[in-house]
């Protein structure tokens, strides 16, 4: 397969540039919106080419471990890193849920400053993944949009409160 799906997500955020790349890189703030509806606890956050973001999120009894490598950091304009689900330990293992989703995503965030506010756009495309696990992630894209939307909502309400 030679054409890779692409999940795409484009928000515009009535904010400058500056504070929603903070939003993206300060672990208090990232913490309030990025996986809604769970505690999320962020382990580390190491924004820099080869520094680590690694993420817990808890609900009940129950955690989900995702850790991301960056791969690039172009303050305040991009994000690039490989995402994984992992164990507690921060191993790369397939996702609980859905045994053929790709081991690792591509994730590219871009920040573009856009009257008076910012253009968020986030991408996801699988990483050196098998043939099922693509055909599973274009299955799945549109279903990720809820989860992301939900987000992003979180996201909104953030910005609005830091900046009043």
């Amino acid at each position: 397969m030679t054409d890779l799906p692409v999940y795409e997500l484009e928000r515009t955020f009535d904010a400058p540039r500056s504070l929603v790349w903070r939003t993206w890189t300060e672990p208090k703030l990232l913490a309030t919106w990025y996986g809604p509806n769970v505690e999320t606890i962020i382990h580390k956050l190491d924004v820099k080419p080869g520094g680590l973001w690694l993420n817990e999120m808890k609900w009940g009894e129950n955690s989900h471990y995702q850790r991301a490598e960056y791969v690039e950091v172009d303050e305040p304009e991009k994000l690039v890193c490989l995402m994984s689900n992992t164990d507690a330990d921060w191993n790369t293992i397939p996702n609980p849920m859905m045994a053929d989703w790709p081991l690792k995503l591509l994730t590219t965030v871009t920040f573009t400053e856009a009257s008076g506010g910012t253009d968020m756009r986030l991408t996801w495309v699988p990483h050196e993944a098998s043939d099922a696990e693509i055909q599973c992630f274009a299955a799945a894209m549109a279903g990720a949009d809820k989860g992301w939307a939900a987000g992003m909502e979180l996201l909104e309400k953030l910005l609005g409160e830091l900046q009043t």
